[in-house]
Protein backbone atom coordinates (compact mmCIF):
# COMPACT_ATOMS: atom_id res chain seq x y z
CA UNK A 1 0.00 0.00 0.00
CA UNK A 2 2.60 2.54 0.91
CA UNK A 3 3.91 1.89 -2.61
CA UNK A 4 1.03 2.97 -4.03
CA UNK A 5 1.34 6.19 -2.10
CA UNK A 6 4.90 7.25 -3.31
CA UNK A 7 3.48 6.50 -7.02
CA UNK A 8 0.15 8.80 -6.71
CA UNK A 9 2.60 11.75 -5.10
CA UNK A 10 5.37 11.22 -7.46
CA UNK A 11 2.80 11.82 -10.10
CA UNK A 12 1.65 14.64 -8.34
CA UNK A 13 4.96 16.75 -8.29
CA UNK A 14 5.66 15.47 -12.24
CA UNK A 15 1.79 16.54 -13.12
CA UNK A 16 2.59 19.93 -11.12
CA UNK A 17 6.00 20.30 -12.80
CA UNK A 18 4.07 19.55 -16.58
CA UNK A 19 1.88 22.47 -15.50
CA UNK A 20 4.34 24.71 -15.05
CA UNK A 21 5.67 24.02 -18.76
CA UNK A 22 2.47 24.08 -20.20
CA UNK A 23 2.25 26.44 -23.18
CA UNK A 24 5.11 24.21 -24.69
CA UNK A 25 4.62 20.68 -26.17
CA UNK A 26 6.89 18.80 -23.46
CA UNK A 27 4.48 20.80 -20.89
CA UNK A 28 1.64 19.39 -21.82
CA UNK A 29 3.24 15.83 -21.90
CA UNK A 30 5.31 15.90 -18.62
CA UNK A 31 1.80 16.60 -17.15
CA UNK A 32 0.18 13.87 -18.72
CA UNK A 33 2.90 11.57 -17.56
CA UNK A 34 2.10 12.39 -13.92
CA UNK A 35 -1.58 12.13 -14.07
CA UNK A 36 -1.35 8.63 -15.44
CA UNK A 37 1.18 7.69 -12.46
CA UNK A 38 -1.55 9.13 -10.26
CA UNK A 39 -4.38 7.39 -11.90
CA UNK A 40 -1.76 3.98 -11.83
CA UNK A 41 -1.15 4.69 -8.20
CA UNK A 42 -5.17 5.20 -7.27
CA UNK A 43 -5.91 2.24 -9.16
CA UNK A 44 -3.01 0.02 -7.45
CA UNK A 45 -4.75 1.18 -3.89
CA UNK A 46 -7.98 -0.50 -4.58
CA UNK A 47 -6.23 -3.76 -6.45
CA UNK A 48 -6.27 -7.06 -3.53
CA UNK A 49 -3.08 -7.69 -2.40
CA UNK A 50 -1.84 -11.32 -3.37
CA UNK A 51 -0.64 -13.93 -0.76
CA UNK A 52 2.84 -14.47 0.01
CA UNK A 53 4.35 -17.17 -1.83
CA UNK A 54 6.77 -19.25 0.20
Amino acid sequence: MAVSWVVAAIGVVVSLLGYYLTPSAWGFGIMGFGLAHVLLGILDMFRAPSRARY
